[in-house]
């Protein structure tokens, strides 16, 4: 069974959603069948405009294997965050930052000095 792939559904890297634009591979061949040829097969195709870099041309395949390892990425900062929210959460943390909240300017920079010093 082939898997859909929602072609309207992309974002950018600012979250915000892109419009998209497809067209059948029988009329990129006719334009740009190397090119698309290079991508299918696994390559990759960078699009410049005046020697710059503006776009690049991937498969589907190794557009998915990037999208995964981005997820994987995602899913241990998002544990690693919830593992140190949850133990700020606990009454000896929320004293040690309700201490350094109201620590006068004094202890701050003993506390600064004395961190600087086990960092080394």
């Amino acid at each position: 069974m082939v898997k859909m792939i929602d072609l309207k559904a992309f974002t950018n890297r600012h979250g915000q959603r892109i419009e998209t634009t497809s067209v059948s591979a029988t009329a990129a061949k006719t334009d740009f069948g190397r090119i698309l040829e290079t991508a299918t097969a696994g390559g990759v195709v960078i699009i410049t405009k005046h020697d710059v870099p503006k776009a690049v041309l991937i498969s589907v395949e190794e557009f998915k294997a990037l999208s995964k390892a981005a997820e994987g990425e995602i899913d241990t900062l998002s544990g690693e965050f919830d593992t140190l929210l949850a133990r700020m959460q606990t009454p000896a943390w929320r004293a040690k930052m309700e201490a350094a909240f109201n620590a006068t300017p004094k202890q701050m920079g003993k506390a600064a000095v004395a961190a600087a010093r086990k960092r080394g």
